[in-house]
């Protein structure tokens, strides 16, 4: 069933009084970029922030031209400006000869005639229509055959990609009569300024003082049938289908959510799959003007003719043919003939199905999804994402022979990341040589030595000398290649991890056989804990500062207590580099960035943490094994266990050192953005995620921007923020198709399972960071994805519920730890499970099930 788009339909039995159509949506029309143009100077006004700069003369030549009132065909593609996003779509409809209800355009000229400097709904619903504007209108109306018509608000602000506008200006159906028409003309003026209107676009950062508005005047189709179309699966993105909902009368019905429509989805080989509606309302035309329901007339209406199906889809794939994009678009079927009513592009249209993912594709993409919580910016996309853990992460599989491992899994659409598509890796002739390789580096390359390596300490020289910069003193030459030099400091780190790496992966598969081979494979988890990792070092670090907080008060209401100041200010100096959400964007806050996150772990562990488990008790259960009992066995267990665990430090430790000058990568894009803002090009520093680091790198002198280059970068940040807000609620990949969903049973929900054991107690949802300080003791933790930010709340759940990641997750690792049960990769347990819910966690099985 379609969405409402907004108010029920009003009812009117007064002739000629307009009634709102439930505010129906306002069109973007494709081609134009987010520029409108105030009609009575010809002039181009930014929809960001209203700096005024030439029009093109071609333009400005086609404005004069264009008259108060001018038929639909007379406007198109480039007419944003005059017709507003309804009209010009329309007219490019017409153009194109599709069955277009006949109409005119009162375009921006006569509003501004109107306006006169006011910006008000009052101004306009008690304004006088100058006395050429009445005739021109007249004259129109008189052309259309003086009958019944709808009256649609169309305005200038509707051509951004993310502002579809849907809903935010009026629209009036079965208007009669010329007073009846001036009316609704001013009523669709005024909706310009309703407080919902104005909010939307403060919004999305839409300069109001540029907004104009045009009203379309079309004949009025009494529909038999309609509704609307969609040219891709809204639900699924799949663009070779189209969805029609329909239901009898006018679509209004359908468009308001006001019935259960007939939905069709129409397949590439043109197949229909068909549910039936149960039409609650019927929407049609009252005699003397407006509208009226009825109810449970045509609750046995039948499916629509074959025929007409074909029509609609066959008009379908022409407009977004034409337009170059899936549309939106209503009709109406009406005495044996089918109409286009209105067609804009499809907005928050989920990306197209990636199809079924092989093992390793699901693999990668479970891991690729833990990292990516959030949808990347433009700025992580050419920073951090391709240059930090994941580029590194690339360069290491591609030396030992694998390509295409971590690279390429992100699609872009207008200039932001719009879909997730797992890579498929595959082996190249180097694969060949990667056993003699590895082993060469893993006799080599000690991990529990790495530290002592000297590229190591190189690298902690650089980055430490570049932490200690005064980004807000650098000119901007030298400020703008700050971002640059962080990225290269980072780059050696790759020759570390591929020779360090194979070492550690040998020690683990060592220990993971000899446990086979003893019968003791389930003892191969405990075994790693003994592990001391630089994540262990913080989790007992936050221990201490809890205790700390509590001994002095710092949990109450009011001003933190010094002595507790100065002990943030310690772990902030030492961990403050840590993330709070993806190690693999640069966008996110670290700790140090947002200290509120730390303060709410804090919270989290206060009182006694439960006990954790010991990986010696597991190593001494190991050696009383019937066939270690000789010592040179026992010894040589001894340090194979030491060497396993040092490949799990070198993974842990490495990680944390090589994020050190994430944060200074960070700090100076800020204060470039700050410059940036000083300048007028940004209104706020973190606009600058919007921008790409070439872009940034390619501003020569700040202080001396072109106007013209201002424009153009306030266009690109406008245009990204409000295609980003567009997919604020589309995932980047269909979490079922990374986490296929099982039989389930009495269970809510399943996924894999990452740490044994049962444990039942109410779910704590967890969404981000900022929700740290809600956890209690014995809560369930569920939450979206983790990394080790958050692994210090397992000392306090009961059991740990995450929506991606798998038994090898950090949040895996540290809940065997901890002794709790986990379950991973669930795709849906955020949205399964509800904040209070009592459920019992099995973590061997992986079900969550509701507690009895």
């Amino acid at each position: 069933m379609r969405a409402s788009r907004g108010v029920a339909v009003s009812e009117s039995r007064h002739r000629g009084e307009p009634v709102a159509e439930g505010r129906s949506r306002e069109e973007p029309v494709a081609g134009s970029r987010g520029q409108v143009v105030s009609a009575s100077r010809g002039q181009v006004v930014s929809a960001s922030r209203g700096d005024v700069v030439k029009a093109e003369r071609s333009h400005e030549s086609r404005e004069e031209a264009v008259k108060l009132v001018a038929p639909l065909d007379a406007f198109g593609h480039d007419d944003l400006a005059v017709a507003g996003g309804k009209g010009a779509n329309l007219g490019e409809l017409v153009r194109k000869g599709l069955p277009v209800p006949g109409g005119f355009v009162v375009t921006t000229h006569a509003y501004g005639q109107v306006a006169q400097g006011h910006d008000t709904r009052e101004h306009f619903e008690r304004a006088e229509l100058p006395a050429g504007l009445r005739q021109a209108i007249a004259d129109a109306y008189a052309g259309l055959g003086g009958g019944p018509v709808a009256v649609r608000s169309s305005a200038t602000a509707e051509d951004l990609p993310g502002a579809a506008f849907a809903g935010q200006q009026d629209t009036y159906l079965n208007v009669v009569g010329e007073e009846a028409l001036f009316d609704a003309v001013r009523r669709c003026w005024g909706s310009l300024w309703t407080e919902r209107a104005i909010a939307y676009r403060a919004k999305l950062a839409i300069d109001s003082s540029g907004v104009r508005i045009a009203v379309v005047v079309q004949s009025m189709v009494e529909a038999d049938t309609a509704g609307v179309m969609f040219t891709a699966n809204p639900v699924t993105g799949d663009r070779a289908q189209l969805v029609i909902d329909a239901s009898s009368g006018l679509g209004e019905a359908v468009v308001s959510g006001l019935v259960t429509p007939d939905h069709y989805v129409i397949g590439a080989s043109g197949h229909t799959d068909f549910t039936p509606g149960r039409r609650e309302v019927v929407i049609r035309g009252a005699s003397g003007g407006g509208v009226a329901r009825e109810t449970g007339a045509a609750a046995t209406a039948e499916r629509l003719p074959d025929a007409v199906i074909e029509e609609l889809a066959r008009l379908g794939r022409d407009v977004a043919a034409h337009f170059g994009r899936p549309q939106d678009i209503e009709w109406a079927y009406a005495g044996g003939r089918v109409h286009l009513l209105q067609a804009r592009p499809m907005t928050a249209l989920p990306p197209p199905p990636v199809g079924k993912l092989n093992p390793i594709q699901r693999r990668l993409a479970t891991v690729l999804l833990e990292y990516l919580p959030e949808r990347p910016y433009p700025i992580d996309v050419t920073t951090w994402l391709p240059y930090g853990p994941a580029g590194l992460m690339a360069k290491v599989t591609s030396s030992f022979g694998i390509h295409g491992a971590f690279e390429n899994f992100l699609r872009e659409e207008d200039g932001v990341v719009y879909q997730l598509v797992p890579p498929k890796p595959h082996p190249t002739p180097r694969m060949l040589a990667t056993p003699f390789r590895f082993l060469a580096k893993a006799r080599r390359y000690d991990p529990a030595r790495w530290t002592e390596d000297p590229r190591y300490r190189h690298y902690l020289g650089r980055a430490r000398e570049l932490a200690s910069r005064d980004l807000g003193s650098l000119p901007w030459e030298r400020l703008v290649r700050v971002p640059r030099e962080a990225l290269d400091i980072v780059q050696p780190v790759a020759d570390l991890r591929m020779d360090y790496l194979p070492g550690s992966g040998l020690a683990l598969l060592r220990l993971l056989v000899t446990v086979r081979l003893l019968g003791r494979r389930e003892w191969f988890g405990d075994l790693l804990f003994g592990a001391r990792t630089r994540t262990t070092d913080a989790n007992e670090a936050l221990e201490r500062l809890a205790e700390v907080a509590e001994r002095t008060g710092a949990l109450d209401a009011g001003p933190l207590p010094a002595a507790f100041e100065a002990e943030l200010g310690a772990f902030l100096a030492e961990y403050g580099h840590r993330e709070t959400s993806s190690p693999i964007l640069v966008t996110p806050p670290t700790w140090a960035d947002a200290p509120e996150a730390v303060l709410g772990l804090v919270k989290a562990l206060a009182g006694t943490p439960p006990e954790k488990k010991e990986g010696d008790e597991a190593l001494d259960r190991l050696l009383r094994h019937p066939r270690l009992r000789p010592e040179r066995r026992r010894a040589r267990v001894r340090r194979w266990v030491a060497a396993a665990r040092a490949g799990v430090a070198f993974r842990e430790d490495s990680h944390f050192s090589f994020t050190l000058p994430q944060p200074v990568l960070r700090r100076s894009l800020l204060e470039i953005g700050r410059r940036l803002v000083d300048v007028w090009v940004l209104d706020r520093p973190e606009d600058v995620f919007h921008l790409r680091l070439e872009e940034l790198e390619a501003i020569g002198d700040v202080t001396a921007l072109p106007t013209d280059d201002k424009e153009r970068l306030r266009e690109k940040v406008r245009s990204r923020a409000a295609k980003r807000e567009e997919l604020s609620g589309v995932r980047l990949i269909d979490p079922a198709v990374v986490f296929p969903s099982r039989a389930t049973g009495d269970a809510l929900l399943t996924g894999s399972p990452a740490s044994g054991g049962v444990a039942t107690g109410p779910v704590k949802l967890i969404r981000q960071p900022a929700d740290f300080g809600k956890l209690n003791g014995g809560d369930v933790l569920v939450c979206p994805y983790t990394n080790p930010s958050w692994t210090p709340l397992f000392q306090q759940a009961a059991a740990v519920v995450v929506d991606t990641g798998g038994a090898a997750s950090h949040a895996a690792i540290v809940a065997r730890e901890y002794g709790i049960p986990a379950v991973m990769g669930t795709g849906t347990g955020t949205s399964v499970l509800q904040d209070g819910e009592i459920v019992t966690v099995d973590g061997g099985a992986g079900t969550v099930a509701r507690a009895t």
